[in-house]
């Protein structure tokens, strides 16, 4: 935030003589009981479902592009620049001020078709006449926050980001803090708790597109076997996702802490001690807490 605070703010940072910002959305695979039935399976890694299919970075600017040629053909030459989550971009505070929808209380935009779609952007040096804003649509409902299992939500519309799991798994490249740990159950990649809670998402539109449909099972896959995939068995596997930039470290201590809350079990400590030795400090401390965790629900149980 410090270091691209002013670029937010200021869109001829990134495209110069910027007029107008053309805002998209693009639904992705939405979750539904499918998802709810990998969290409650401790064996299986639950992954963010923007993320089970292509990288949808490259994907959304692709399509961004595309309009901006049919634009070209119909308008003449212009500047332009296409953006998804690629950019510091206050995308929240610019789609709120149009008809795509409104801000959650979890701080994502939300509609009457819910809220499991992307955003993509284009700047250009086009003026465009201003859109109208969406009214909110939340009332007095809580479900988001109170479905937070960090509870990172800690007041409506305000998002303690360090205490999210999106965070701690994606963007932390250090260690877990040891309270949340136990906290973040299976989820090896992002989380979708608020969104799977929100009662707005039992409209959202089935995506059918293939480029986010699930790859290498990521829906369904237990635990040791992404486990048990060695580096580069994640950089082949993970060739054109999202999740294949938070390189292989942050994979195994993410799966580490996940194995670690998981049922007391012998196939998991074998596997937790074969990586004992493992060359990144971050991974053995991981491995040490789950097999602690392991160990200590085993003596009770």
């Amino acid at each position: 935030m410090a270091r691209h605070g002013a670029t937010r703010a200021k869109p001829q940072m990134l495209l110069p003589d910027t007029c107008s910002i053309l805002i998209a959305s693009i639904p992705y695979q939405a979750g539904g009981a499918a998802a709810k039935e990998t969290l409650s399976t401790s064996s299986r890694a639950y992954v963010a479902r923007y993320a089970l299919g292509r990288d949808y970075h490259k994907l959304v600017r692709q399509r961004l592009d595309r309009l901006a040629e049919r634009m070209t053909q119909c308008l003449g030459p212009f500047q332009y620049r296409a953006f998804s989550d690629s950019a510091p971009i206050m995308e929240i505070e610019i789609a709120r001020s149009t008809h795509l929808g409104w801000e959650g209380k979890h701080t994502l935009l939300l509609n009457r078709g819910g809220s499991w779609f992307f955003l993509g952007e284009l700047f250009v040096d086009l003026n465009f006449p201003p859109d109208e804003r969406s009214a909110a649509h939340c009332g007095k409902c809580s479900a988001c926050i109170e479905a937070c299992p960090t509870s990172a939500i800690v007041a409506p519309y305000q998002l303690d980001a360090r205490r999210c799991i999106s965070y701690l798994t994606i963007e932390l490249a250090g260690s877990i803090p040891v309270a949340l740990r136990p906290l973040l159950g299976n989820r090896i990649y992002g989380c979708d708790d608020c969104q799977l809670a929100c009662p707005w998402n039992r409209f959202a539109r089935i995506e059918t597109a293939p480029d986010f449909k699930p790859r290498n099972q990521l829906d369904t896959t237990d635990l040791l076997e992404l486990f048990s995939w060695d580096e580069a068995s994640f950089l082949s596997r993970m060739e054109g996702s999202a999740i294949r930039r938070i390189g292989h470290e942050r994979w195994l201590r993410n799966i580490a802490v996940a194995l670690g809350n998981a049922p007391a079990s012998p196939k998991i400590q074998a596997a937790l001690s074969a990586r004992a030795d493992h060359p990144s400090a971050i991974v053995r401390e991981h491995l040490q807490w789950a097999l602690s965790r392991q160990q200590s629900t085993q003596t009770t149980t």
